[in-house]
């Protein structure tokens, strides 16, 4: 593990231009269940009746509006938690100038808590709601306040701007994503396995030679890696980013 941590510090120390790309790993260290992990937030939507593809659905969404909102607001709007060491060391490097963008597919708004400026989110924020009929914007408090299904002033359905399965990504953040990609020259890539797409598609756009895997378990791009680090995030990036 020395070794590979003195090759991570000495890549970062190179580069100019550093991009992260991270999933729902990056956030079990501050207590935010994984979704495929064995005691993670999949097994958790068993007690529905549905396999988590059907329920974080827009289909299901639209059909079983009060169903969702009541598995939503008791397990995905988690709002108390706070960053930890791999959510700040990335501020750290950011504010050194090196990070040029976090590219993440949470929703969980921990970087930002952290201190991160550039944040791209893949899969949209438990932050950010809006009503499906005028499209006012309510915050994440008046989701989590309100009883059954939430209700805009004007009798529309407030929708949590998170994307769901059967939704595409936000073309915006999509493109920045792909663009800071392109150009960084080092790619750190840290808690996700690499099975979404198409968000994970965009590791293959990186074409330099510091491609970095940070995760517990071998992903799908082990193979392209330059170097890969079978530990936790938080505690790998404290020990380099100081």
């Amino acid at each position: 593990m020395k070794d590979a941590t003195s090759e991570l510090k000495k890549f970062i120390d190179e580069s100019k231009y550093i991009v992260f790309f991270g999933g729902a790993g990056v956030s079990t260290e501050s207590g935010i269940p994984d979704f495929r992990s064995e005691n993670g937030i999949f097994s958790a939507l068993k007690k529905y009746g549905q396999p988590p593809e059907v329920l974080l659905s827009h289909s299901f969404f639209m059909k079983n509006t009060d169903l969702f909102f009541e598995y939503y607001k008791s397990s995905l709007l988690v709002t108390d938690i706070l960053p930890n060491e791999a959510h700040m060391a990335l501020a750290r490097l950011e504010s050194h100038g090196k990070l040029k963008a976090v590219i993440t597919q949470n929703v969980d708004g921990l970087h930002q808590k952290a201190g991160s400026q550039s944040v791209f989110e893949l899969h949209g924020s438990i932050y950010k709601n809006r009503c499906m009929n005028c499209s006012k914007s309510y915050d994440a408090e008046y989701i989590r306040k309100s009883v059954g299904v939430p209700r805009c002033s004007c009798g529309g359905i407030v929708k949590p701007c998170v994307v769901l399965y059967e939704e595409c990504l936000p073309e915006y953040e999509f493109e920045m994503a792909a663009q800071h990609i392109e150009k960084a020259d080092m790619l750190i890539v840290g808690g996700t396995s690499l099975a979404v797409n198409p968000a994970a598609s965009l590791v293959s756009l990186y074409c330099g030679n510091k491609l970095v895997l940070i995760n517990k378990s071998e992903t799908p791009y082990d193979y392209r890696a330059d170097l890969i680090i079978n530990e936790k995030i938080g505690e790998t990036l404290k020990r380099v980013v100081l």
